[in-house]
């Protein structure tokens, strides 16, 4: 049994560099051994530091992988710097009988906890594997929470029909092996320059209303104001609240320009910054009046019928085409957004849709983002399997994230895979488990889906062929009354 293990802390300016007396990974002992962390204070701050001790293990042959986070609290004082030592495991030197109490009734709590987490890694494992076994089409309309979180292999009857149905998509071939990768990451002094072409006065920014807030970042409907005629734009606003750091700027500068310059229909570019306070940057875009795509979904999911849009099955296609449409444009463009889904695009009353950039969306919605260890929060269940794996992307993983895309329009925003363990998506998907079918989501639009999340990149369809198909698509609905 192999196992790696790591320790990270979230004030690295209060707590030093953690220490481990074992190696970071290899065998596991075969008779019980503990080992120590060493927590060195930096006598820089006071602080209570969060400290994770992470650990990995897996069996040689065996694809599964068990993972256990142990989570500590350090206080560090100012101008004392001295270590403090964690006993993961029996202590070697008792000092005193009460120190021996206390290392025994850690060592148990250690012992429950990690016999819990196995346990409980155990159990999903199983039911995972005896969901695929459910028939989605005996749920009931009253169901329609719990079969949307389903998810199946798509060798099981459910799946069936798909994989013989593959043949009618025979005229979508496959992606090309030399998609582009992603060639949007601007330099320092690239961003710079691109923030100077459209910075603006603070005075030609007018803030209303407040349209959404997270932890640190905000989105203000808002009005821009030419410097010239003194005509007024109707705008979304993005900026930031105090609790923002210099890093969490940063990466809202970044993320928010990664379309700039772009003119599309479906594509929402940002039009203008202020950089007055630059601890509080202003990022400007046009505005669409219903807002973000996922929470107009949500709405028209839980509204009384007639207080809200009703949306019909050709409506939703309609939606998915503009995206599609969008797409193609970014790629001609060559970005790859890499975080594309129903929380980063914006919707009119006319139902137009607008592919947006993810800047505060880490924020906004943090519910759709997951850190396994690696101090990234990223997109972990609308992610391609090489993205999740490899952290590869390209036009193959944007189609993959479309068709999650697809599945929120088909469900009116629901989140997938509810029920996996983000720690869990990646064995998951390995195994051949995918969103199972929507309740009244046509046949072949669910078809579509399951190519688009083919394991192998180049086997999936293009965004140019999932055009020609949702056209023809969206036509032969209108046939019907």
């Amino acid at each position: 049994v192999h196992y790696s293990i790591n320790v990270l802390v979230n004030k690295t300016e209060a707590l030093g560099t953690p220490h481990l007396d074992i190696p970071k990974q290899g065998l596991l002992p075969e008779e019980q051994k503990g080992f120590q962390v060493s927590l060195p204070c930096t006598g820089e701050k006071s602080e209570e530091v969060d400290v994770r001790i992470q650990i990995n293990v897996t069996t040689e042959g065996y694809p599964n992988v068990t993972f256990l986070t142990l989570k500590r609290r350090k206080v560090c004082l100012k101008d004392q710097s001295q270590n403090g030592t964690m006993l993961m495991g029996p202590s070697p030197v008792i000092a005193s009988t009460s120190s021996f109490y206390i290392s025994v009734g850690c060592a148990s709590v250690l012992i429950v906890v990690m016999t819990a987490v196995a346990t409980t890694c155990y159990i999903r494992s199983q039911n995972a594997r005896r969901r695929h076994t459910a028939n989605y089409r005996r749920d009931s309309p009253r169901n329609v929470s719990s079969q949307c979180q389903t998810f199946l292999r798509v060798d099981t009857p459910n799946n069936a029909n798909t994989v013989e149905n593959y043949s009618s998509f025979q005229r979508l071939p496959s992606l090309s092996v030399n998609a582009p990768v992603q060639v949007n990451n601007l330099r320092a002094s690239e961003l710079t320059e691109k923030i100077r072409e459209i910075d603006v006065e603070r005075k030609r920014i007018i803030l209303h209303e407040k349209l959404q807030e997270g932890t640190f970042g905000q989105i203000y409907h808002g009005v821009l104001i030419d410097d010239g005629n003194c005509m007024k734009q109707a705008t979304f606003v993005k900026t930031v609240s105090e609790q923002a750091s210099k890093d969490q700027i940063s990466l809202l500068l970044f993320e928010g320009m990664r379309m700039y310059g772009t003119n599309h229909k479906n594509v929402l570019p940002i039009i203008a910054i202020c950089m007055d306070n630059v601890q509080h940057p202003l990022l400007v875009y046009p505005f669409m009046n219903q807002g973000n795509l996922k929470l107009f979904l949500q709405k028209c999911r839980f509204s009384v019928e007639g207080h809200f849009h009703t949306l019909l099955t050709q409506d939703l296609v309609g939606m998915a085409i503009q995206i599609v449409q969008g797409m193609i444009y970014l790629h001609k463009k060559k970005i790859i957004h890499g975080d594309l889904a129903t929380r980063n695009c914006v919707v009119d009353d006319r139902l137009h849709v607008k592919i947006t950039d993810n800047a505060l969306s880490r924020d906004l919605f943090s519910s759709d983002y997951h850190c396994l260890g690696d101090n990234e929060n990223r997109p972990i269940k609308w992610l391609a399997l090489e993205s999740l794996l490899k952290k590869e992307f390209s036009v193959a993983s944007d189609v993959w994230s479309f068709g999650v895309t697809l599945w929120e329009l088909m469900t009116l925003g629901h989140q997938p895979y509810i029920d996996i363990d983000p720690f869990e998506m990646g064995a998951s998907l390995q195994d051949g488990y995918r969103l199972s079918q929507p309740i009244n989501c046509p046949d072949k639009l669910y078809e579509l889906m399951t190519l688009c999340w083919v394991s192998a990149p180049e086997k999936r369809p293009s965004f140019s062929k999932l055009f020609v198909f949702f056209q023809d698509f969206y036509n032969d609905l209108g046939l019907y009354v």
